[in-house]
């Protein structure tokens, strides 16, 4: 057969072919049309691309991929934050690969063996050695060092971002600012010119680095760009407490699922401990929580009217009393209560008189039996019902010191009794926390009694916790207060200890860090404590807030420079920096700044 018979029977073949293919391709279409579907391409790709040289235009989209050309000299914990932290849309691209060290270890010497060369050069012309030839030669040194005892490995690694924006001059505007924020911390980046394709490609997950910019890091600084995700606390039964500041995600805790309900909040005077407690409060309402405060600065009162609480003013001259000799007959198990509550009621005596000697206390506990047996209250039963039982008085325990003639002991306790405090505490308990809110209100009590009332009202508050538990939350804020005395500072840690036993979480607010976490009982009560948020700190108070917490550089240093309603919160071992947010409602409830207050 001639030349020229072959190409036409190979044309009339490529007809044949191209006519055959086209009848099946519209015999397809004729089907997807029959069920109503599309190409599966279609269904997945971009209706139009252009290419420019500095970035790509898809579909109504701009697109620019970017990477990083210069590392820093030093790698630290946290050094790519910056860029995993960048509040745009933005897709990263991080692809490493291990070099065999036998091909490294050659490489390393050719290149140390450069910089001896011409630092010897730079010293025979009498020219200063500068840290561009020092620095890479010791690093490389080291490097070489620690691949050949097996120290160290050797990986070369690519760090590509693609933005994307919905306007030229938004793009532009985003690459600036990711160029401002990564030089911060020494990266510098290049937009891939002419090379946007290959850049896309290679931020696309699958695992091809077509743009192929690959820089080397040991095996120290690579782990160092770990992880990419931060960390997320989301429990379906719990509260909102705020923004994720890493990834913008919701902080949703139940503090009831945690070890125990405890929880602490330290913070700077202004840093919005009060505010953040308050967003917890109402929400906690919300959920069907009972909730007890204990407000030595008048922060309250507005929640409390807003969501129809009990608002009770205590001082000198209030209606409302407290009596410290009343309890719950029994606890929820049946056993009777007296004689743990001596034992709370005589640190609150020995508060009250200025601390109690061994021989002092075994008076006080024999005077506080005789007293209650004289109203016809054992430790072994109780002849009334709780409901209608009589209680003794302060006053009635000071006739037993008198008769005890224990003289010294009745002069310190005097001034409660006949003296200028002598009404506060000479009524039977006339207040009941039947409300869902209820706020004390020791303001208007002056620094001598407060500490006292304080301890008064946690010990009323517990013993009514025994006798009914239920889901309940006691809130004292200021609580250092509690710990400048022993006696009030190892009852509120006992009461930390044993809350969980009876549904019962205690905040405690505080401001002195530093004095709250020196003392022993300080830190028993925030080692007690599941929830930690963790508010600005000054220089001052830092270094034992990040002891006691076990925190991380970074965390020191976000607590430091951290914005008013920002804070680290530590759930368990969960750590999270969030942003405490209210919404608009719910904000004029619960601020006390007077630019929004007096307004």
């Amino acid at each position: 057969m001639s030349k020229l018979a072959k190409m036409i029977k190979k044309n009339k073949l490529v007809k044949k072919y191209q006519k055959n293919r086209k009848r099946k391709l519209e015999k397809l279409k004729a089907i997807n049309l029959a069920y109503g579907t599309q190409d599966q391409v279609d269904l997945i790709s971009y209706s139009g691309l252009k290419e420019e040289s500095s970035y790509l235009q898809i579909n109504d989209r701009y697109v620019r991929t970017l990477f990083v050309s210069g590392y820093p000299y030093v790698a630290s914990t946290g050094w790519l934050n910056n860029l995993i932290n960048f509040n745009h849309d933005i897709d990263i691209s991080y692809h490493i690969e291990e070099v065999d060290p036998l091909s490294a270890l050659p490489k390393l010497s050719r290149k140390i063996t450069e910089l001896e060369s011409t630092k010897r050069t730079m010293l025979k012309d009498g020219r200063v050695i500068g840290s561009e030839i020092t620095d890479p030669l010791e690093s490389a040194m080291e490097l070489k060092d620690k691949i050949q005892r097996g120290q160290e490995k050797l990986f070369q690694v690519s760090l590509y971002m693609t933005i994307s924006s919905s306007s030229l001059s938004e793009l532009n505007k985003t690459t600036k600012l990711l160029e401002t924020v990564m030089q911060t911390r020494l990266f510098f980046i290049k937009v891939a010119t002419f090379q946007q394709l290959e850049g896309l490609q290679s931020v696309l997950p699958r695992a091809e680095n077509k743009l192929a910019q690959k820089r080397n890091l040991d095996s120290s600084s690579a782990a160092l760009t770990f992880p990419f995700v931060s960390s997320e606390l989301v429990q379906e039964s719990g509260i909102l407490y705020g923004i994720n500041k890493s990834n913008n995600s919701l902080v949703i805790i139940d503090r009831y699922s945690l070890n125990n309900a405890n929880s602490i909040i330290f913070a700077q005077s202004g840093s919005g401990k009060s505010y953040t407690a308050k967003v917890e409060i109402l929400r906690q309402l919300m959920q069907g929580t009972k909730v007890i405060i204990i407000d030595p600065e008048r922060e309250y009162r507005q929640l409390a009217k807003s969501v129809n609480g009990t608002y009770i003013k205590l001082s000198a001259t209030s209606k409302e009393k407290i009596n410290p000799f009343g309890y719950s007959a029994r606890n929820v198990v049946g056993e009777n209560n007296l004689a743990e509550h001596i034992q709370d009621l005589t640190e609150l005596v020995s508060l009250m008189v200025g601390s109690l000697t061994s021989e002092e206390r075994a008076v006080v506990d024999k005077a506080l039996l005789s007293t209650y047996k004289q109203f016809g209250l054992t430790a072994r039963k109780n002849a009334k019902e709780p409901g209608k039982i009589k209680y003794p008085l302060l006053a009635d325990f000071f006739k037993t010191l008198k008769k005890m003639k224990q003289k010294d002991l009745c002069d310190r306790l005097e001034r409660y009794v006949k003296g200028s405090l002598s009404t506060v505490f000479d009524s039977q308990t006339n207040i009941k926390l039947d409300n869902r809110l209820i706020v004390f209100d020791i303001k208007d009590l002056s620094d001598s009694i407060r500490q006292v009332m304080m301890m008064g009202l946690a010990n009323f508050v517990n013993n009514e916790v025994k006798s009914n538990p239920q889901k309940r939350l006691l809130v004292i804020d200021e609580g250092w207060i509690l710990l400048q005395e022993p006696e009030s500072a190892r009852f509120i840690s006992g009461l930390v200890r044993r809350a969980r036993k009876y549904y019962l979480g205690v905040t405690i607010i505080t401001q002195q860090a530093s004095d709250f976490l020196s003392q022993d009982y300080g830190k028993a009560i925030a080692s007690q404590s599941s929830l930690r948020i963790l508010m600005r700190q000054d220089t001052t108070t830092i270094k034992k807030v990040a002891r006691e917490f076990h925190l991380s550089a970074y965390e020191q240093h976000y607590l430091l420079t951290c914005d008013r309603g920002e804070a680290l919160l530590i759930a368990d071992q969960n750590h999270v920096a969030v942003k405490i947010v209210a919404s608009e409602e719910e904000h004029p409830l619960l601020t006390t700044d007077p630019r929004e207050v007096y307004i």
